[in-house]
């Protein structure tokens, strides 16, 4: 078990090495700066960062340095700018320089009301499904079963959305139009998550466990990327179905939006709705059977 000061300390470095890479994707035109000399390294020194913020070199060298200081929420609005931070990483910087201590114990279970398993269960007619903080899935459809292939198992992993991106092949292919586009937009939110949830071992075993197991995870998670939840449209290549498109939406759920329910509406391209009606009906249908079929409707 993690003592608070042991979860300081990996707070600590996590915004340590965040201040870093962001430092270091940015060049002095970037930010309106003269580039008057050569540079041994990429990116914007410390000194320029300091001033850009308007903090002491000295000062901002020790949080690069992972010491053990704490910023004023001032002084984190004046680095975000600074460093040209989106939204999302603005925050994420705030709650790694300023959040709440880290859970020193793992976190209760997540639970599911009846009430809300009835809706998700029956939202349609496209494939719905209910994350928890940890991006595991609580709650699902049979149109998500269908479509994505899957059921879950005994293994905790195979529940979870983040290890079956990277470790589940079918995900590859169903996704093959833009699987790495998308890869490094699920580590970029899931990394936001994971700030507020530091110190909880349930995480950490997760992202251990992908570090491991995963070279483009790996990859991925040391770039620092956060982003937010939104909508958008989604191209799939189903092996049955062949090619499926959904507009989707994510909806927080909870008093601190800690789960995300996710919804997937057909569209009519590609004669989605027709496939999926079919698909949910018989999911082992033989492939060349399903395009006859769509071919005589």
């Amino acid at each position: 078990m993690r003592t608070k000061a042991a979860n300081g300390e990996r707070r600590r470095e996590e915004l340590a090495d965040f201040l870093r890479t962001k430092r270091s994707s940015l060049q002095p035109e970037d930010v309106g700066l003269p580039d008057g000399s050569r540079r041994r390294t990429p990116g914007l020194r410390r000194e320029e960062v300091a001033l850009l913020a308007g903090v002491g070199n000295t000062w901002y060298t020790w949080l690069e340095q992972g010491r053990d200081v704490r910023a004023s929420l001032d002084v984190l609005e004046a680095l975000a700018r600074a460093l040209r931070l989106t939204p999302p990483e603005r925050s994420h910087l705030i709650l790694l320089g300023r959040g709440e201590h880290a859970k020193p114990c793992k976190a209760p279970a997540e639970e599911v009301s009846p009430n809300l398993r009835r809706l998700v269960e029956n939202i349609g007619p496209g494939p719905a499904y209910l994350l928890g903080r940890r991006w595991d899935y609580l709650a699902w459809n049979r149109p998500f079963e269908a479509v994505f292939s899957w059921a879950p198992g005994p293994d905790p992993l195979s529940r979870n959305h983040v290890w079956l991106w990277f470790m589940d092949p079918s995900r590859r292919t169903l996704c093959s139009g833009d699987w790495a586009g998308s890869a490094r937009l699920v580590v970029a939110k899931f990394r936001a998550d994971s700030a507020r949830n530091i110190g909880d071992p349930a995480f950490e075993e997760l992202v251990s466990a992908l570090n491991l197991s995963s070279p483009e995870f790996r990859k991925l998670w040391k770039r620092h990327e956060v982003a937010g939840s939104g909508d958008g449209r989604k191209e799939l290549t189903h092996p049955v179905a062949g090619e499926l498109t959904f507009d989707h939406a994510v909806f927080g759920y909870g008093e601190a939006g800690e789960q995300r329910l996710v919804v997937y509406s057909p569209t009519d391209q590609h004669g989605t709705r027709e496939k999926l009606a079919k698909l949910v009906e018989d999911p082992d249908a033989d492939s060349r059977e399903l395009t006859l079929a769509m071919a005589v409707s």
